[in-house]
């Protein structure tokens, strides 16, 4: 009997839908959990004691939840927010399975290109119970940043629980000497510390403070809000009027800027303590702060340079500020290029923040591996040891270096390379003289930190000349950042002093212009 032929048969396979959907699952359950352990840590951290709680309880687990979070966040204003909707349209990709896989925003791109309302939740400005804070850009544009009541009440607590645990206050009376109006910080500060304190909202002018800290007398704990500037100007002003510090407490808060250690040492002959806080107005103004802990870190980076190679690299040479933050409030990442990219989790935002790239490089360290790094000396762990009990906060770190953008942020203002240029240029019957300029923050002996203008001529001058050409440029572009800035303005009007721009000549191809080539200035040196 012939051997039929043998037919061989193709077996077709199915990519089975399981492992999508178990991943799928798997994001739901942990976006869930974030959810609900982020509703806990809110409904916690309303009272000062539970924001404590909290803070020294946080744990490296926390940290994908975390995640989770900020990535439901994301998920859910693509569905109910029409500006992050046609946004996402306009970036299309595949399956946005993780936070990484939502494209960046920024001021550019996303507050610029889409209205105010647009880039609330359901498309809707409220029409009662929204403050309104104000930033201005490079172009002097004012940007409006709207804040719902709920909102502004969550940071008010972030303030609150921070001031409680770090500034030991038996009666406190705040003084509020940042800038007042429209700027966020001013505002903001005075409405939080209320909750907790005897506040008053003299802005930056040195006489009220120092007639409010005569009045009130030392009975009271003080503390004073401003930016760091400020702190040394009043240090003076009370050292010159023979203020008796010995029988007050007052200690201080700044932000809006960086702070050399050494302007620190030198407010801390006077003040109990000085504590400097991050934010932005396009964000938040309470991203992270400083802690003992964070005080003693960055100190050691100064110092120890096996420390700081393993935490900054080996050939970073800045200094950070470096702060805690809370990852649940508002969840923080870096990109390739360090800049940091933030999401703020707080679902009661107006117009919610996903990952929102505000321009300054950062890096992120969990705070055990700052303590395996500590423990691997013994002096460290020591040291360690006694600053962390202090406060005995858990949160992770934030080492931020500055904005990327070639930006000098001074006295709250944001100082652009472009309105320097302009100011160097228009109507300046010495302009011909100028080749290039860079910026810089400099402190002085006197640790009045000022921005510096430095300028390369294009040939040597006469000394009378060169007085002239410093001054043309110097009034030049006080007076142009004065008509484009709002912010620099105001800072005028308050502090006549934050007009004390200084400009250094150099001769060609020296000073920090030594070795530049010249086909890309560089705008800033840090």
């Amino acid at each position: 009997m012939a051997e039929l032929p043998h037919r061989h048969t193709v077996l077709r396979t199915v990519d089975s839908p399981l492992p999508a959907l178990a991943a799928r699952g798997r994001h739901a359950a942990l976006a869930a959990l974030g959810r609900v352990v982020a509703a806990l840590a809110r409904i916690i951290g309303r009272h000062p004691a539970g924001w404590r709680w909290l803070a020294r309880r946080h744990h490296p687990v926390l940290e994908r939840l975390a995640a989770a979070n900020a990535r439901a966040i994301c998920v859910r204003a693509a569905r109910r927010v029409p500006a992050y909707r046609a946004f996402l349209r306009a970036h299309p990709a595949g399956a946005r399975r993780a936070l990484a896989d939502f494209p960046e925003t920024d001021k550019r791109g996303y507050v610029v290109a889409h209205d105010s309302a647009a880039r609330c939740w359901q498309g809707r400005l409220p029409t009662r119970g929204v403050v309104v804070d104000e930033s201005a850009g490079s172009s002097g544009r004012p940007f409006n940043w709207p804040r719902s009541d709920r909102e502004l009440r969550a940071v008010h607590r972030d303030i609150v629980g921070y001031t409680g645990l770090v500034f030991p206050m038996r009666r406190p009376f705040v003084i509020n000497a940042y800038s007042m109006g429209a700027w966020a910080t001013g505002t903001t500060t005075g409405a939080a510390m209320a909750r907790i304190a005897v506040v008053k909202n003299t802005g930056p002018d040195l006489g009220k403070i120092v007639d409010t800290l005569r009045e009130f007398g030392p009975d009271f704990d003080y503390l004073v809000t401003a930016y760091p500037p400020f702190l040394k100007h009043l240090r003076d002003r009370l050292d010159a009027e023979d203020f008796p510090w010995s029988r007050y407490r007052v200690f201080a808060s700044c932000g809006g800027e960086g702070m050399t250690e050494a302007l620190r040492d030198y407010l801390e002959q006077r003040f109990a303590l000085v504590r400097s806080a991050y934010g932005a107005s396009d964000l938040s103004i309470g991203i992270g702060a400083e802690t003992r802990f964070t005080v003693w870190l960055r100190r050691r980076l100064q110092t120890d340079r096996e420390l700081r190679a393993a935490l900054l690299g080996a050939d970073e040479q800045r200094l950070p500020m470096v702060f805690q933050y809370n990852p649940f409030a508002t969840y923080l990442e870096t990109n390739e290029r360090r800049e940091l990219v933030c999401t703020i989790t707080d679902g009661d935002v107006l117009q919610p923040r996903l990952r929102y790239n505000v321009g300054d490089e950062a890096l992120l360290v969990p705070y055990r591996r700052v303590v395996e790094l500590a423990c691997a000396d013994p002096v460290r762990r020591a040291e360690l040891r006694t600053v962390a009990s202090v406060e005995r906060m858990t949160l992770p770190v934030l080492l931020l270096f500055g904005r990327t953008d070639s930006t000098v942020s001074y006295l709250g203002a944001n100082l652009y390379p472009q309105d320097v240029e302009y100011g160097l240029y228009d109507g300046n019957p010495y302009a011909a003289e100028i080749d290039r300029f860079c910026l810089a923050l400099v402190e002085d002996t006197a640790l009045e930190t000022r921005p510096v203008i430095h300028l390369e001529l294009r040939r040597p001058l006469a000394a009378a000349q060169r007085a002239a050409l410093a001054d043309a440029c110097r009034r030049g572009v006080r007076r142009h950042l004065t008509s484009v800035s709002r912010d620099f303005a105001q800072s005028l009007v308050e502090d006549s002093s934050a007009g004390d721009l200084r400009v250094e000549l150099h001769e060609p191809g020296t000073g920090p212009f030594a070795g530049q080539q010249k086909l890309k200035n560089t705008y800033l040196v840090r």
